[in-house]
């Protein structure tokens, strides 16, 4: 059973939202990389690099791509040298990527890692998925140490009248489509519902200055289709 398509909205209820993105992801693992290149014409390469590219910290340090799905960011992470870890509340999403060093299967609200056992941290497309964001903001201000840093990229929605008419047309209409043919139409018909679960940047900030993070900025990227977080964890 298909846990989305029980409830009147795509989107899940809190109390089964945990399990049902964990399902929805082991569902559509074989070709999340795919559907994600076809649906932004490629444009998510970009915001990644941009991700990795604001993370400010030493080659060689230890990060950790939390929600690392398939392994995009782990990859480009190794590939600068540093020495990352992935993890992600799906196995199928794991065991779906590749050239993936250390991989561990957890929920974000609970890290099974020590405090301050990483110096960065990545996370990409995922907030919206987490059902306790406060949560899972924690615990990224225990595990990452004092002076560490954070780059969370995820989706939003443009605010020119323009690109907001172009967005709902492709991500609410053609998106699910797209998404149906390649792979799992419910699962796309949830990312674009998902954006309701990200909370607006003034109150993002708060959560994060909140839990230890300092230095937070925001970033709009390519007319608002995507964001992107970056932040020093205190002391």
């Amino acid at each position: 059973m298909n846990p989305f398509r029980s409830q009147p909205s795509i989107l899940p209820d809190e109390a089964h939202k945990t399990e049902a993105v964990r399902t929805m992801f082991d569902a559509i693992a074989p070709r999340y990389e795919l559907v994600n290149r076809v649906m932004t014409f490629g444009l998510d390469t970009r915001w990644r690099k941009r991700c990795l590219d604001s993370l400010g910290i030493a080659t060689g340090s230890r990060v950790l791509d939390l929600a690392s799905g398939t392994g995009d960011l782990t990859r480009s992470l190794i590939l600068r040298g540093f020495d990352v870890v992935s993890a992600d509340l799906s196995f199928g999403m794991l065991h779906a990527g590749h050239d993936m060093a250390a991989t561990v299967q957890a929920d974000a609200s609970r890290l099974p890692f020590d405090t301050g056992s990483f110096d960065g941290l990545v996370c990409g497309y995922a907030l919206r998925n987490f059902t306790d964001l406060a949560l899972c903001v924690a615990e990224m201000g225990r595990i990452v140490r004092p002076g560490g840093r954070i780059a969370l990229l995820d989706v939003a929605e443009p605010k020119s009248k323009l690109m907001k008419t172009g967005y709902d047309l492709w991500f609410r209409r053609c998106v699910p489509v797209i998404g149906g043919l390649l792979s799992d139409a419910s699962a796309y018909q949830y990312l674009p519902e998902s954006t309701i679960y990200l909370p607006e940047p003034k109150s993002f900030r708060a959560l994060l200055h909140e839990h230890r993070f300092s230095g937070v900025n925001h970033h709009m990227l390519s007319g608002g289709l995507s964001q992107l977080y970056t932040a020093t964890r205190t002391s």
